[in-house]
């Protein structure tokens, strides 16, 4: 059964946030009015702005119980709780200055309320993320346990089992398996056999279950019907692994289609708006700022190509970008002037006659990537995304390698997680594409920011570049 203690659970986490939110109010208040640091007179007594913390966390309260926010996150990143708490603050503030200019209260210090937002975002943050560790903590050690019976004990339930058995900080113990055909389980190492899958009914009210795992054949579907009025009737969660599973990605998902429920077989987070966007926003921002804090040094650096070999300071190379669109990335020069065929169908070696010694340093710093930023601003590229190839290459490696064309579904970039993690250069292209595709389907703002901070920590020394 599910337990009753879910929901209390929700009522306590918003009672703490409501109290986190007023001793954010009392830090902010003490910093902008009392400490010393931004001392400035207050026109409003301190009642007038105590009262409009208390509305703000009841606002804050109530949205995150309409936005999802207090629902179980035991199988959710922490990112996306980051989400849903700006989500939840930015919309609060908005409900709140919304009031304030409804009953013309216009007098509240503005960077008064830019801290008050400011806080909330950041404690409450570093509170939920303290909690999500001790709680996960807890759960290795046995504590706040949620019960799996996984109907089904052929390779897919086995393998989800496997699975799940690598993950002990979500907390999951498998109870058993209910089967028609299995014996023995215990003998290969795994839990219980139950009893058969026509025993469900029974074994929910026997052993505390919290949620059933289906992980049938396609042949046994036709009893999928009656396994979930059993576990909804029971009020216990239910939850199905497709029989198709093996031909799927990762991370596919349900979407809807004409009123028909389909399955999408690969979820790309950058596929919806608000997420391009706030990627979209980042690269400008960071591209920007990467330009002006680097122009002396691209200055130096093009003084350096132009006078130590004829030729253009740089090098356009036509490359495959997103959605297979062909685009010419930008590279300060590092090799004598040649054909596009050479430079087109060619790898770099080791030695390679065609690169200036002033090229070999660029390309050993990856100093020569720098114009890319320019890409970024164009919206060809991302900072951080698969890196492009060219058109030669791709339509080699599409023919040899499984599921490279999908590097494609999203912006390429000037780093990226496989970059970041060795594979550049004369790399396997078999590993680096495994690396794209766990990057596609895991996209968050944070794992770009982990990415970038990994690039600058391993430093822009290449090994790998001729």
């Amino acid at each position: 059964m599910i337990r009753q203690s879910s929901r209390f659970l929700s009522q306590i986490y918003a009672l703490v946030d409501f109290i986190a939110i007023q001793f954010i109010f009392l830090l902010a208040w003490w910093l902008k009015f009392k400490s010393g640091f931004l001392f400035f007179e207050n026109p409003l007594p301190f009642s007038v702005y105590f009262a409009w913390s208390v509305v703000y966390g009841i606002i804050a309260v109530v949205t995150g119980f309409l936005v999802d926010f207090y629902l179980p996150k035991r199988k959710r990143r922490f990112s996306y709780e980051l989400y849903k708490i700006i989500q939840v603050h930015v919309l609060s503030f908005l409900v709140l200055l919304s009031l304030l200019f409804f009953v013309k209260q216009l007098n509240l210090s503005r960077q008064f309320l830019g801290m008050f937002l400011t806080g909330n975002i950041l404690i409450i943050t570093i509170y939920r993320y303290v909690l999500k560790v001790m709680l996960r903590r807890a759960r290795v050690k046995g504590y706040n346990k949620q019960f799996v019976l996984i109907l089904g004990a052929g390779s897919l339930g086995k393998r989800f089992y496997h699975n799940l058995s690598k993950f002990p900080e979500l907390g999951y113990e498998v109870v058993g398996f209910l089967d028609d055909y299995a014996v023995r389980l215990e003998e290969q190492g795994y839990p219980s056999l139950l009893g058969k899958v026509d025993e469900l009914s029974t074994i929910i009210e026997e052993e505390l279950i919290d949620e059933v795992v289906v992980a049938l054949p396609l042949e046994a579907h036709y009893k999928y019907g009656q396994i979930i009025e059993i576990c909804e009737k029971s009020g216990v969660k239910v939850l199905i692994i497709p029989d198709y599973y093996d031909y799927l990605p990762a991370r596919p998902y349900f979407t809807n289609f004409a009123g028909i429920p389909l399955i999408s077989v690969r979820d790309i987070p950058l596929d919806e708006l608000k997420n391009r966007f706030l990627k979209r926003a980042f690269d400008i921002g960071f591209s920007l700022a990467a330009i002006i804090v680097t122009l002396p040094l691209l200055i130096m650096i093009a003084i350096g190509v132009k006078t130590t070999s004829r030729g253009s300071v740089f090098f356009r190379q036509e490359r495959v970008g997103h959605n297979r669109r062909k685009f010419h990335m930008l590279k300060f020069r590092t090799m004598k002037i040649q054909t596009e065929l050479h430079s087109d169908t060619k790898w770099t070696v080791e030695n390679d006659p065609r690169v200036t010694r002033f090229g070999t340093l660029l390309r050993k710093t990856s100093l020569d990537e720098l114009p890319q930023f320019f890409n970024v601003l164009l919206g060809n590229m991302s900072v951080v995304g698969p890196r492009p190839e060219r058109p030669y290459f791709v339509d080699q490696f599409k023919e040899e390698i499984p599921k490279y064309m999908v590097k494609h579904q999203i912006r390429p970039g000037i780093t990226g997680w496989a970059q970041s993690n060795g594979f550049r250069g004369d790399t396997s292209i078999e590993e680096r594409i495994q690396y794209d595709l766990f990057y596609i389907e895991n996209w968050s703002f944070l794992f770009d920011v982990r990415i970038i901070c990994k690039t600058i920590r391993n430093g822009f020394r290449n090994r790998n570049a001729y």
